[in-house]
């Protein structure tokens, strides 16, 4: 009967991994001040059971709801428009910044893959800071914010995903004289477009989120009704922002799963 093997030796990379993963997250136990008698105290649970009932009951006054559709409109678009954008970006940059299968040197690689770290490592909301100087409060700087962001994140997964594109149907049309532009538009391509389109939907609906997230900075859209009414404390109108952004969020993943139903059948 052979016996089970150790489970750590000093030869396991994955161990030592492993490992050092379990000690940072002791680490941050010890270094964090996490209160959590206080979060747990009756006094703390009676004060969110409060803010949850207030949440509880949107406002469905006419006049809100006429805002708030125009507002969920624009947060669909600002999202829609952000993301569209960044595949086009994404899409663009990630054929320099991914490895040809043929093997040969790549000189724009390290540097495309730096800009795309520089354009993923900045949050939307540094972003949009920063585009409301040029652009001004509205919708655009938002966007923009959106899709700069969003551009470093699909160019990173899409270089990777066009990386491990199996070589075979590229090398046959490239042994019959086919262009590498076309070699990409007919095999790379299509072999990855169903994570293309997988990727392009996560990233919508994370967008949606971020959206209202950028509203802290005036960029519009539902975020911005929601940091307005919870800077005056109106939980009514509050929650009824949040159920609009889980609609939103609903309806894209709604979408989501019937494009990948479609591309299986």
């Amino acid at each position: 009967m052979i016996p089970a093997p150790p489970l750590f030796h000093l030869r396991c990379t994955a161990c030592w991994i492993v490992a050092g993963i379990a000690m940072l997250v002791v680490a941050s136990f010890v270094t964090l001040d996490l209160k959590w008698a206080a979060f747990v105290s009756g006094d703390a649970l009676a004060r969110m059971g409060r803010f949850l009932a207030e949440l509880a009951s949107p406002s469905v006054e006419p006049e809100f709801l006429r805002r708030l559709a125009i507002a969920s409109a624009e947060t669909l678009a600002m999202s829609a428009l952000g993301t569209l954008l960044a595949v086009v970006g994404g899409l663009a940059l990630a054929v320099p910044a991914s490895r040809p299968v043929d093997g040969r040197r790549n000189v724009l690689r390290g540097p495309t893959r730096l800009l795309l770290n520089v354009l993923r490592s900045v949050p939307e909301l540094a972003w949009a800071a920063l585009l409301l100087i040029a652009a001004g409060l509205g919708p655009l700087s938002g966007t923009l914010a959106l899709a700069f962001h969003t551009t470093g994140v699909l160019g990173r997964l899409f270089a990777e995903a066009i990386e491990n594109t199996p070589r075979e149907p590229a090398d046959a049309l490239r042994v019959q004289g086919v262009p590498g532009g076309r070699v990409f538009l007919y095999a790379t391509l299509p072999a990855v477009l169903p994570q293309v389109l997988s990727y392009t939907l996560y990233r919508w609906e994370n967008n949606i989120r971020a959206a209202a997230v950028l509203g802290v900075v005036g960029a519009g859209g539902l975020g911005q009704m929601l940091t307005f009414h919870m800077g005056l404390f109106q939980m009514s109108e509050t929650g009824t922002v949040l159920i609009a952004m889980l609609l939103l969020v609903a309806l894209v993943d709604l979408l989501s799963y019937l494009a990948r139903r479609t591309m299986v059948s």
